[in-house]
């Protein structure tokens, strides 16, 4: 007899953990998870291990990471936190998402998601039996139709979630809001995020934000939180994690995240993580610590590091045809369009990529929830992996291209 819920047998496999372990049968490159390929920093794997070694072993709450957390966004964003009442220590920042989904939304409440979007939004909102409602970003550029974010809400309506975070910037004279969104790296401007901020607090409707590129952002942006603009602090949830900034996304008992909120619902957030997981690893909140500690040069060092490695991948794929409309002004993604001549659906080409180059990148389709034709159009790249494996995927892609320097799979010219 079938035992399994009706939730279990709605929930497809993930397709980004799908072609990452074809990327290992295959032995091919991997440029679809989100992982770094690299080393973690020596001082962060140093003082976990000393963590463990001084029997750091036990259920824990390192008090410290919330004081850390709350002095940062002090400093950062201007906003007053309790570190002993309205941050959540989690193990890491999908915990802290999806306790803080559970936390907030009723059986039909409705979620507003901005699509394209991440995976693990959808899911979590539909475990609660909450209702993800879309509203499609408009292509090329991914703007925000205000219309279409009005026409969103109803009485059912009960928050907004927002992918990655925002970073200010100033544009020939304009403030702008820069989103790395994955997997597009959607570009707000400041009246958009003005017209999210607007409808929320008119509407008493809560906002998630997801902030884990905070400190991966390029071209001398700096990061901004939804949180800090006016009226959004008591209703806003921050959820973040150790894991992008650290180069530890790997073993679980690495994730190590937390959500700030407001103290009612960072209470609820509390008791809910306690009885999903109970504590966060004691010698990795240690480690975690550490790491938060880092000294202004580590966080210039990475983003240094990743917008070279942006620049790279992003010349390859203009080079070898894809449209490449505008650089992602944070993250470590790329979304790359397939040209007009391209006939191949965005599975196709990635299957291609992977029988011929043996690179394996994700298609875009998972990322979208309805039905427009540009779902089928787009390839995510990641590119938080070694100059020495950046070259190799550069190398075996480039070797397909034709004597114009455009991708064969483009024309269907299959055999190499």
């Amino acid at each position: 007899m079938e035992k399994l819920s009706s939730v279990a047998k709605a929930l497809a496999p993930s397709p980004i953990q799908e072609l990452s372990f074809l990327a290992q049968r295959c032995n091919a490159i991997n440029l679809a998870e989100g992982f770094p390929d690299f080393v973690a920093p020596a001082h962060i794997k140093n003082a976990a291990v000393s963590a463990i070694n001084s029997d750091f072993n036990q259920y824990r709450h390192v008090q410290g990471i919330c004081d850390y957390v709350a002095q940062k966004m002090k400093e950062m964003h201007g906003m007053s936190i309790d570190p002993l009442t309205d941050i959540v220590i989690c193990c890491g920042q999908s915990e802290a998402f999806a306790a803080a989904i559970f936390a907030i939304i009723d059986h039909g409440d409705e979620v507003i998601v901005f699509d394209p979007s991440y995976e693990t939004y959808d899911t979590c909102i539909r475990l609660t039996g909450g209702v993800p409602v879309y509203v499609g970003l408009d292509p090329p550029y991914w703007t925000l139709d205000p219309d279409k974010l009005e026409k969103a809400f109803t009485d059912k309506t009960k928050a907004v979630v927002l992918n990655r975070p925002f970073v200010f910037e100033r544009v020939n004279g304009k403030s702008c809001v820069h989103s790395p969104h994955n997997p597009t790296g959607k570009v707000f401007t400041k009246d958009e995020l003005e017209v999210i901020s607007e409808v929320c607090t008119r509407r008493d409707v809560l906002a998630v934000t997801d902030e884990v590129y905070e400190h991966i952002t390029y071209d001398s942006r700096s990061h901004v939180s939804l949180a800090s603009l006016p009226g959004m602090q008591s209703r806003t949830v921050i959820t973040s994690s150790l894991s992008k900034t650290y180069s530890v996304t790997g073993a679980y008992r690495w994730r190590v995240g937390w959500a700030i909120a407001p103290r009612c619902i960072a209470s609820a957030i509390r008791n809910i993580h306690i009885r999903l997981t109970d504590s966060a690893p004691a010698p990795f909140q240690e480690a975690a610590l550490t790491a938060l500690r880092s000294p202004p040069s580590y966080f210039e060092t990475l983003r240094s590091d990743y917008e070279s490695k942006r620049d790279c991948i992003f010349e390859l794929l203009v080079k070898v045809g894809f449209k490449m409309l505008f650089k992602p002004q944070g993250s470590f993604f790329v979304f790359a369009e397939l040209p007009e001549t391209c006939s191949l659906s965005d599975v196709e080409f990635v299957e291609e990529l992977i029988k011929q180059a043996g690179v394996v990148a994700v298609p875009g389709a998972g990322f979208f929830h309805g039905d427009g034709c540009c779902s089928r159009r787009y390839i995510r790249f990641a590119f938080c992996k070694s100059n020495e494996t950046l070259s190799a995927a550069a190398a075996k892609i480039s070797e397909l291209a034709e004597g114009d320097g455009r991708l064969k799979i483009f024309e269907h010219v299959f055999a190499l």
